[in-house]
């Protein structure tokens, strides 16, 4: 490994790091507080950051990855579940009443938590469907059921299964009839959350920035507060109104991420459809008056790997 001219001493312990690194453990991380030789001024040898790659998985799908050389830890900064569908609204005009559609709850969620994973070792990630919104507005519209969201989880080759969130329900109708009687709504239910890998509440890492930062002090996720999770929430139920031509907006979807992210719009009785869920929230109910309901949002994982020490 050649040294170039002319020699100094940074020259020697720059190839003696570069040797060292390639042959004998790639997983080193130099810096103020690990130097090759503890002569060396602070000054000259800034911490690198062990952040080893960074992604947002926003398209529903599965995909695999490996978990990097000198990686022990996923930083989950945000994952969701699909959202569930809204229902569409119906029209009573001879059954004395109209029914507004219900919303589809939200997908489950975990939100800046960090697990155990093994370097090398290959991590499926599936990212959950959102459930489709009930759109006919015909007359199968008084009994029905919007699309449920999907599941979004993480397993690997050695950790296991790390976590399942569970997708929101759609909402749904029964009971009714062209001419009456005014038909039953449900709105759509939250998903539910199960952590089964090794979760890390202490210890430290270096930022891009040079820090050094205990992960127990991490908060950027959607919940803005470390190490959470918990199930999604239902949407609304708005019901029915009781004379011919009533109006009645449809409900709103369930927001995900403990409320942070709000569900899809109420659909407005007569004239819009309910609104579409983002970020595993759920569809928005159409209004009286035959308007349909919105799609849930699809689900996502945002993550990074850190060499935690």
């Amino acid at each position: 490994m050649a040294i170039s001219n002319p020699i100094t001493g940074q020259g020697i312990v720059n190839r003696f790091e570069q040797l060292v690194t390639d042959v004998a453990n790639t997983g080193i991380v130099w810096g103020i507080t690990n130097k090759p030789f503890t002569e060396m001024p602070d000054a000259n040898y800034s911490l690198e950051s062990t952040i080893l790659g960074q992604q947002n998985l926003t398209s529903a799908g599965a995909i695999t990855v490996n978990v990097p050389s000198g990686a022990n830890a996923m930083h989950i900064i945000a994952a969701v579940g699909g959202g569930g569908g809204g229902m569409a609204g119906a029209a009573y005009d001879k059954g004395g009443g109209e029914s507004a559609g219900a919303a589809g709850g939200s997908g489950a969620y975990i939100s800046d938590k960090v697990f155990v994973v093994t370097a090398g070792e290959t991590l499926t990630i599936t990212v959950g469907s959102g459930g489709n919104g009930f759109t006919d507005t015909g007359f199968s519209s008084y009994n029905g059921t919007a699309g449920s969201g999907s599941t979004t989880s993480i397993s690997g080759t050695t950790s296991g299964t790390l976590f399942s969130l569970t997708g929101g329900t759609g909402a749904s109708a029964s009971g009714g009839n062209t001419h009456g009687p005014l038909r039953n709504n449900t709105a759509g239910t939250g998903g539910t959350a199960t952590i089964s890998g090794t979760v890390r509440t202490s210890n430290t890492f270096v930022e891009t920035d040079g820090t050094t930062i205990n992960i127990n002090t991490l908060n950027g996720g959607p919940v803005g507060t470390f190490n959470q999770h918990g199930s999604g929430v239902s949407g609304t139920n708005p019901g029915n109104c009781f004379s011919d031509n009533c109006l009645l907006n449809g409900g709103v979807g369930g927001a995900s991420y403990n409320g942070t992210i709000a569900g899809g719009t109420a659909g407005v009785a007569g004239s819009s459809n309910g609104g579409d869920g983002t970020r595993g929230s759920g569809g928005g109910g159409g209004g009286t008056q035959t308007t349909a309901g919105g799609d849930g949002g699809v689900g996502e994982v945002r993550y990074r790997f850190l060499a935690v020490s």
